[in-house]
């Protein structure tokens, strides 16, 4: 497997990553305003260093030009792809379900959850199965993880945008946890900045996780 392959590994998460910047820029402009969300302004900028990280992340993994870390990169690709197709549609159905003032259902939604997971998980198992190597099977998991999980936040920003300005009042983000914590649109920016987060961190560390664990039982298993 040429180099020709890093591009094609690299630069459309990269370019997915800077949209998802974009899309949360626009949304809590003016920036200005970002300091008086919850956490002196981190639920607003979390998400933010997240993306740049993530952005600096891709380029440094997808750079390598070792053809067995691009045959598992590849591979993590494709099953990062249907796992972020789970997670959108989890996050699809529980904004649908916000929309009908109704509850999704949890063991449908847990179980989507559980689905991606192991797909990042069958990624790593896979990876170090041809590499012979336990790390790049975490790599791979990894990496399988954060393309599900810029798929994820894509929808959630994308939702939040779509959602346009809460309110103006005159000091919408330090009341969130006074006067305004029964504002409905604002308490949805949070928590929609918190859903992003939380995707974009704990998304790659469980990838990690379970594509080291699955990876070291397949070779205990073969040895």
């Amino acid at each position: 497997m040429g180099s020709g392959v890093q591009p094609i590994l690299r630069t459309p998460l990269i370019l997915l990553a800077m949209a998802n910047l974009a899309l949360l820029g626009t949304r809590l402009w003016p920036w200005q305003d970002v300091m008086n969300l919850p956490g002196n302004g981190t639920v607003g900028l979390d998400p933010a260093v997240c993306l740049a990280a993530y952005i600096g992340i891709i380029y440094l993994i997808a750079s390598t030009r070792q053809e067995l870390t691009m045959r598992a990169l590849g591979l993590g690709t494709l099953l990062g792809l249907l796992g972020g197709m789970v997670l959108v549609g989890e996050v699809l159905l529980k904004e649908q379900a916000a929309n009908q003032s109704s509850i999704p259902p949890v063991l449908l939604t847990r179980g989507m959850l559980a689905a991606a997971v192991l797909l990042w998980g069958i990624a790593g198992w896979r990876a170090a199965r041809v590499t012979g190597n336990n790390f790049l099977g975490m790599l791979t998991g990894t990496w399988s993880a954060m393309v599900s999980c810029l798929m994820a936040s894509t929808a959630v920003l994308a939702e939040m945008y779509l959602a346009g300005p809460p309110p103006v009042s005159q000091d919408p983000w330090k009341q969130y946890e006074g006067l305004a914590i029964g504002d409905p649109a604002t308490q949805a920016l949070v928590h929609s900045l918190n859903s992003a987060t939380f995707f974009l961190i704990i998304g790659p560390l469980t990838g990690a996780a379970i594509g080291f664990l699955l990876s070291s039982l397949g070779q205990n298993h073969k040895s």
